[in-house]
């Protein structure tokens, strides 16, 4: 069998001598893994790293075989990061994220999207993460939503107050206002106002609020039940940020 798509290169890995194993996100047959023979060589191997936007064309005797990739470049993203380490680690932990939570074959083409539009930003931003970081956040709450976990941040779980919306309860996932909220300060995660109100004025400890409030809920509903961690290029990434 055979298809054809469009997708971003997630990962590539070596297989064997000279080709490689490629995880494409696919629009329409999500996250998907073929060879590429040759991979490894220079004509190729520029092509498939991660972050470049690629069409690509499928072949195996069944689906859930292997397979083998014939790729063409569309958008060489991936030479834009390789000189700003924090632009790469966010792009590296964004596709950790995706390798490591996403089901095989399965189509997700808004997350596809809100990927694409992550990496336009990213391009285009300074290297410090107040300029990407509250977008990446937001996109790391879309995942959750993507996948059947996405938290409620419009209004108090306990009073349904929409003003001074400073937490998050751990149990429900659900935002907590500062009066409601008060007793319990101790136990609840912070909300980060660019989550809920104005972006201007956004700082590192925001982002890093940002950063800590979606890890907690992937670990919890995304990983954690299948047996798996937030992935070392999640936690690398910190160190951009802290």
């Amino acid at each position: 069998m055979e298809w054809r798509d469009e997708g971003v290169v997630l990962s590539s890995r070596k297989y064997g001598e000279f080709d490689a194993i490629l995880e494409v996100l696919t629009r329409d047959h999500g996250r998907h893994a073929g060879i590429v023979k040759g991979g490894l060589g220079r004509r190729q191997r520029g092509n498939i790293q991660p972050g470049n936007e690629v069409s690509v064309r499928w072949r195996g005797r069944l689906e859930t075989h292997l397979g083998t990739y014939s790729v063409e470049l569309k958008n060489a993203r991936a030479v834009t990061f390789l000189y700003s380490p924090p632009k790469l680690a966010a792009l590296t932990s964004c596709s950790s994220l995706l390798c490591l939570s996403m089901a095989e074959n399965e189509p997700h083409a808004s997350l596809l999207d809100g990927f694409l539009a992550f990496l336009d930003t990213l391009e285009i931003s300074e290297d410090d993460a107040i300029s990407w970081g509250p977008l990446l956040v937001r996109w790391e709450l879309g995942l959750l939503s993507e996948l059947g976990f996405a938290l409620q941040l419009g209004s108090c779980a306990s009073t349904g107050a929409t003003e001074e919306l400073i937490y998050v309860s751990p149990k429900s996932g659900r935002a907590v206002s500062r009066l409601a909220g008060e007793p319990y300060h101790d136990k609840m995660l912070k909300l980060p106002e660019f989550l809920t109100g104005s972006t201007d004025n956004v700082t590192l400890k925001d982002v890093e609020q940002g950063i800590s409030l979606t890890e907690f809920f992937m670990d919890r509903h995304m990983l954690a039940p299948f047996g798996k961690k937030i992935p070392q290029a999640r936690r690398m990434l910190k160190d951009y940020i802290v």
